[in-house]
């Protein structure tokens, strides 16, 4: 069956809004991504074009700038005062993943070939673009059977997360709760959150735009200005600092000083086009599965999965012990690095509403139990994920 550009449009975005509309109304427990993917590989079984993703205009040119305008957005979403005053939460959920990729590489390899582990870990502790950059590192390596493997890991480990985050949240709720109905509330437990939400306004280095002419193109400008610096630094090294690693540290400092806006790709309108596109492109790497070998990437998938989190929380729960954390808070941190932002926000308050009797109840919980999620996220998913995957580009 033969589709022109349009058609393949109109499929890719047919295909990503039915993940996203049923993801919604099961308040995340099934991954829009999960449904997504299988749409897309039973399309490619049947009646869709194996080239359908780059006819409809998201091939490796937008891919390439994608890239360095989403890496660089994320350092404009990373408030380093939020993640300082976070920073046990921070430490907890890190040192979750290394927990991950310890167990991985060492009891995984005696089950699966070094170039399947080195290949899968790295979405296993984040998200699409450690996915994807693992992805194109095989491709590049020419090891092409094993390109979708990180695909493949990165739809299917939120399942896993999702109703263990759940399940711990609500553990911690209800003991929250409990304390809270005794003896009211604990100014300890939430003077960290209210710094984290407090709007302290900062002035900066370098003025802001006027409105008028703080567009679009002007914002999308200075992005790739910055992207193209990194770039540039990251030629210097050799390669030695991955460029992108460089766009996201670049992203930080250049927002600081006030040259970037904060969100920049949010305010600039185009930050949904271009996650879409890139999720697109990153479908369009299922192309290449069959049934036999997807049944054949599903054994070391989840094996991976299972050791991976039974790594995450034993050390969640020795460094959160540590830092005064329950054993399910601190796994809860260290579970983000599963699915990340938007799940964890949503997830975090389907729980807080679910144990509380009262209004006063749900906003304790909320303001105790969101900031923690919500920096250990950002910690694990759009950080040291693509730190992880940078290094095991390297090991393959």
């Amino acid at each position: 069956m033969k589709f022109n550009a349009i058609g393949c449009f109109a499929i890719v975005m047919a295909f990503l809004f039915i993940g996203e509309a049923v993801s919604t109304k099961t308040k995340a427990y099934i991954p829009s991504v999960f449904l997504s993917a299988v749409l897309f590989m039973i399309g490619f079984w049947t009646f869709v074009p194996k080239d359908v993703v780059s006819q409809a205009s998201f091939g490796d040119n937008f891919v390439s700038i994608c890239m360095s305008l989403l890496l660089v957005h994320l350092g404009t979403l990373m408030s380093l005062k939020k993640l300082i005053e976070q920073w046990k939460a921070v430490l907890i959920a890190v040192f979750g993943i290394c927990g991950t990729v310890f167990m991985t590489m060492t009891i995984g390899r005696f089950f699966f070939d070094w170039h399947v582990v080195v290949s899968a870990t790295p979405p296993l502790t984040g998200g699409i673009v450690a996915a994807l950059l693992m992805s194109e590192a095989l491709k590049a390596k020419g090891l092409m059977a094993l390109a979708a493997l990180p695909i493949a890991m990165f739809i299917t480990h939120s399942f896993f997360g999702y109703p263990l985050t759940s399940w711990c949240l609500k553990r911690e709720g209800k003991r929250l709760l409990k304390d809270f109905r005794k003896n009211g509330p604990n100014e300890t437990e939430i003077k960290n959150s209210k710094q984290l939400t407090e709007n302290s306004v900062c002035k900066k280095l370098i003025p802001p735009v006027p409105e008028n002419y703080r567009t679009t193109s002007l914002i999308l400008f200075k992005v790739m200005i910055v992207a193209i610096l990194a770039s540039w630094v990251s030629g210097l090294t050799h390669g030695a600092i991955n460029q992108y690693i460089v766009c996201l540290v670049f992203g930080v400092i250049f927002c600081e000083i006030g040259f970037l806006e904060e969100s920049a790709l949010v305010t600039a309108g185009v930050f949904s086009w271009l996650i879409s596109g890139l999720l697109a492109y990153v479908f369009a790497g299922l192309s290449a599965v069959g049934p036999a070998q997807l049944v054949r990437m599903l054994i070391p998938i989840v094996t991976l999965i299972v050791l991976g989190i039974l790594g995450m929380f034993i050390m969640s729960m020795i460094v959160g012990k540590f830092f005064g954390f329950t054993k399910e808070m601190g796994f809860a941190c260290a579970l983000t690095s599963l699915f990340g932002f938007p799940a964890d926000y949503i997830i975090t308050n389907e729980v807080c509403k679910s144990v509380s009797k009262t209004e006063d109840e749900r906003l304790y919980v909320v303001d105790i139990l969101l900031p923690r999620m919500l920096v250990g996220g950002f910690a694990t998913v759009s950080i040291a994920s693509v730190i992880i995957a940078s290094i095991f580009i390297n090991l393959l």
